[in-house]
């Protein structure tokens, strides 16, 4: 790996510390444009009793903010652990171009923050979730879809 990837992973793993060390989660994220950082995350999840207010959810937002886009292209994302799935697919609806981090799953769930159970609940028919998802079919169910599919002035995702 490259110093420059080496040094920002560095920094994430240094806020994740640090956010511990304030009562926060073990678990902090950069994300980099053009070899600058223009937004972090820590993880809040109890500070803001928030169970999206991961650190990966927080950078991708504070990113977004700063550069007035929805799309983060061309951005790195360095984490001081590897994404949940619920980051994971942030980042994949963020269009990150790549993602850089230092301990896995395999780590954070030794650590007690074990996220195989969500992991295999989306592998799952949605009628054999543990969490009851049953779909309900409604005359006009399509209706926005249609709608947006009309629309000539849409912003594609």
């Amino acid at each position: 790996m490259s110093a420059m990837h080496e040094y920002f992973l560095q920094r994430a793993i240094q806020l994740a510390e640090n956010n511990v060390l304030e009562g926060g989660g073990p678990y902090g994220a950069i994300i980099v444009k053009d070899r600058q950082i223009i937004a972090t995350g820590e993880n809040r999840v109890a500070a803001h009793k928030d169970p999206t207010a991961h650190a990966e959810i927080i950078a991708i937002r504070s990113a977004c903010r700063h550069t007035d886009a929805f799309k983060l292209t061309g951005c790195i994302l360095y984490s001081s652990c590897e994404p949940c799935p619920m980051c994971l697919g942030a980042i994949y609806w963020a269009r990150l171009a790549a993602v850089y981090f230092a301990c896995n799953r395999f780590d954070a769930a030794q650590a007690g923050f074990d996220d195989s159970f969500i992991y295999g609940e989306i592998n799952r028919p949605t009628a054999e979730r543990t969490i009851p998802m049953r779909q309900i079919e409604l005359a006009d169910a399509e209706t926005p879809f249609r709608t947006w599919n009309d629309l000539e002035s849409k912003i594609h995702y």
